[in-house]
């Protein structure tokens, strides 16, 4: 596994981003979770969603797509 990838699915990554989400009031996105329920879907499937992502198995939603008009 490369040591880039690694640094990014470290705990300590994770913790930081999850910091940032929660400071800026992160929105919920296509999959509705909240930043409220966040804390605890990290806590129940992060360890999984880190090994697919080491397997290349990880199919992530697609991205909430908001048109804007112009």
């Amino acid at each position: 596994m490369s040591e880039m990838l690694e640094k990014i699915l470290s705990d300590e990554n994770i913790k930081t981003a999850y910091k940032r989400v929660y400071a800026n009031k992160g929105a919920g996105g296509i999959d509705s979770i909240t930043i409220n329920e966040l804390e605890e879907y990290m806590k129940e499937n992060w360890s999984s969603i880190k090994e697919q992502i080491r397997e290349r198995k990880y199919k992530p939603q697609p991205v909430l797509r908001v048109e804007i008009p112009k």
